[in-house]
């Protein structure tokens, strides 16, 4: 329960700033300066954010609403269940603004000879190649379903489509249902030198009268049901001496037979065909939306293996692959430059090899002793699995941390669990209650007689896909006192100790949040004493209410703050007398903002850590999260550059209002504009062709402009 005296001032619902953190990505879809075809993208991701959205929160949400014990949120002071009216009420506006931005995007792409076609628009030729592909590969593999008393209403997969519809016979009024078969193509090409196509769901939906050709069919439309999926393998029962992955796999399933949270329609639909689906799903009508645009964009994602190079390079980003890190002489081993000094990454404007030519050459190195990781999501190849499995094979230590329980990537953490453990690793899975989400690396090597440690800490996932989409960051070090702290922290998550201490690392649950409250209380005295008090903090997300208060506390006490807050922000800046010091923006731009980074001083040397977890209490209480200290000169100034680019974006940056809403920044005439992702791809691009390469290619080197490079250079 919430105290009754808590001050809402300034702060605000996680979920309403979540569905504004989707708007600004949709905000992406409808900026004339990105190209159409990536504009198309941010409308899938829209749309597959607001699915989990769904799924997890408003899951979340009708769960803590069926509690006996009243939940008040410590933010607004609101119920779950006035919570979700105010998602009820809010989210209709944002499908009405994904549906405009859809209908004009694929107009505009019919310009380029890629089209998106209804049944009806089908030229002769290609509706006939339409019914022949109906009849060979739709038709046979269907499994209608009417619904009566012989036929009981089925099970509806989440997120899966289904033709329902409306029948009526001599024995009156009935229901049927078509799933959309999953074994299919989303999307059906149609012959030509054109990108044309047409999405598998409207075939069936034409031609559904067929199936039931016994009925008169009065009404159709798609539908697709959104289940609760917010799931825990702590929430059932389970055998003492289950084997944890049996026991995830067990959770799979339950999760694909959760209570439905949502409908969504897509087409005309009768009022009765709603509220007969209405009844049997135990759904309200709030639940219940309508779209114009497909309910499913994943399909969208693979059109571009179709269009031609020279339509691809007018509607897409200019191509750009991570460079070599320009903290590396790429003819020396990693291993013994970490030995040397500090390496940072900076994903995925540099390249994630360093790290994984780290564990290679481990795997190999006969002072390597052991390799320790703790592993939350992995892209479905990872060379990182391969090496770790090398280094077994080659009879070195490899413990895995597997968390079983990252959410949706569950079924794939159980099979790289089983490789590893094939290989000879030791996997171990966490602790009941809380999951494991640090990213950290220990290898352990013992040179002339000594222990030496090399430790890896980083922002983001150890997944080699989305370190090319995601902005992280990854520092190696062969400072022994965080070594000391790695082995120590990997021999209490061996032993189930979340109460270890440590000299270095910051590490949640036990300690983080306390050390970060203190690092703020340090600024608050700074400032009471008239001396110059800073905070500067990059993250995903903040809710802590905690953290929040100690921010207006150090606001109020004249502490200067400045906070990147990519996706939900529950602290409201510029209140009066409450919240007036804190700046707070969000950026949201090709690549997906990731790195979580904390600075505390207005000095020459403040504290900065970089780690895993956000300013969110499920981070602070309920995982185990790692926070590194950077203790190099060259690295601190390195994200001080990093933040201070950030900070000036005025082409992608949003600036978070006293009332809650985004506002872009005002650009001055004559100012620059700083597009920090742009920014950063132009650096790496520029200090990679200033390396020298491994094997000599001739390459035309790209000029940066005046103000970029005069930003560059604060790294020479």
């Amino acid at each position: 329960m919430a105290k009754l005296h808590e001050d809402f001032s300034y702060t605000q619902d996680r979920e309403l700033s979540w569905l504004r953190f989707n708007e600004r990505v949709l905000e992406e879809s409808r900026d004339p300066e990105v190209p159409l075809y990536e504009r198309l993208k941010f409308v899938s991701i829209f749309t597959s954010n607001l699915d989990e959205f769904f799924m997890i929160r408003v899951g979340s949400l009708f769960d803590m609403a069926l509690l006996k014990e009243e939940h008040i949120d410590n933010k607004t002071g609101l119920t779950p269940k006035e919570q979700l009216s105010n998602i009820f009420k809010a989210v209709p506006a944002l499908c009405k603004q994904k549906d405009k931005s859809f209908a004009e995007i694929e107009e505009r792409l019919r310009q380029h000879d890629i089209s998106n076609l209804s049944i009806k628009e089908l030229e002769s030729s290609e509706k006939k190649y339409i019914e022949k592909y109906w009849k060979t590969y739709i038709l046979p593999i269907l499994s209608p379903q009417v619904v009566d008393s012989h036929h009981p209403f089925p099970h509806l997969e989440n997120k899966a489509l289904y033709i329902a519809v409306m029948l009526k016979d001599k024995g009156g009024e009935t229901y049927g249902i078509i799933p959309v078969p999953t074994s299919l193509p989303k999307v059906i090409f149609l012959p030509g030198s054109s990108v044309r196509y047409v999405l598998t769901e409207q075939v069936v939906l034409e031609y559904a009268a067929q199936v039931f050709d016994m009925y008169d069919l009065t009404n159709k439309t798609i539908i697709s049901i959104t289940r609760n999926a917010d799931i825990s393998p702590e929430d059932d029962s389970f055998e003492v001496d289950d084997d944890f992955r049996l026991r995830m796999r067990k959770v799979l399933k339950k999760r694909a037979r959760l209570a439905p949270v949502r409908m969504e329609i897509q087409g005309e639909a009768d009022q009765k065909l709603i509220d007969y689906f209405c009844e049997r799903l135990g759904l309200r009508k709030e639940q219940v939306f309508l779209s114009k645009s497909p309910l499913g964009m994943g399909y969208i994602f693979a059109l571009q293996d179709k269009f031609p190079q020279t339509t691809l390079s007018r509607i897409t980003y200019p191509p750009f692959e991570p460079q070599p890190s320009r903290s590396l002489n790429r003819e020396e081993s990693v291993t013994s430059q970490v030995l040397r000094h500090d390496i940072l990454l900076f994903y995925p404007y540099e390249q994630m090899d360093p790290f994984l030519q780290l564990i290679r050459e481990s795997a190999s190195d006969p002072n390597v002793l052991s390799i320790k990781i703790t592993i939350y999501r992995l892209a479905s190849q990872a060379k990182l699995i391969e090496y770790l499995a090398q280094a077994a094979e080659n009879n070195k230590d490899v413990t895995v941390l597997m968390e079983l329980r990252a959410r949706f990537d569950e079924e794939n953490n159980i099979n790289w669990s089983e490789r590893l453990e094939e290989a000879g690793c030791q996997v171990i899975y966490g602790f009941e209650g809380f999951k494991v989400h640090s990213k950290i690396c220990l290898i352990t090597r013992r040179d002339k007689g000594d222990i030496q440690y090399i430790t890896q800490v980083g922002t983001g996932n150890y997944n080699e896909k989305t370190a090319k989409l995601y902005t992280d960051l990854s520092l190696m070090t062969a400072n022994q006192e965080i070594g000391n702290d790695a082995a120590i922290f990997f021999k209490n998550m061996a032993i189930a100790n979340l109460e270890g201490s440590y000299r270095q690392l910051l590490v949640a649950p036990h300690a983080m949040k306390n050390v970060l409250l203190d690092c703020i209380d340090e600024e608050i005295v700074k400032a009471k004493a008239g001396q110059p008090a800073k905070i500067v903090l990059k993250m995903n997300s903040i809710t802590e209410r905690l953290l929040i208060d100690k921010l207006a506390e150090a606001s109020q006490a004249g502490v200067e703050i400045h906070m990147i807050v990519r996706g939900i922000c529950c602290i409201v800046p510029h209140v009066p007398e409450k919240t007036d010091n804190i700046d707070i923006t969000s950026i949201v731009g090709r690549f997906l903002e990731h790195p979580r980074i904390y600075i505390f001083g207005a000095g020459d040397d403040p504290k900065i850590y970089i780690g895993s977890a956000d300013m969110m209490t499920r981070n602070t209480d309920r995982r185990v999260e790692i926070a590194c200290p950077v203790l190099s000169p060259q690295v601190k100034q390195r994200i001080f550059h990093i933040l201070d680019v950030m900070l000036r974006d005025n082409v992608k940056a949003r600036v978070l209002q006293s009332d809650g809403r985004y506002l872009k920044k005002q650009v001055a005439p004559g100012e620059a504009l700083i597009n920090s992702q742009e920014y950063f791809i132009a650096v790496a691009k520029e200090m990679a062709a200033k390396q020298p390469a491994p094997v000599p290619v001739k390459k035309k080197k790209r000029v940066l402009g005046r103000f970029f490079r005069m930003l560059a250079e604060k790294f020479e």
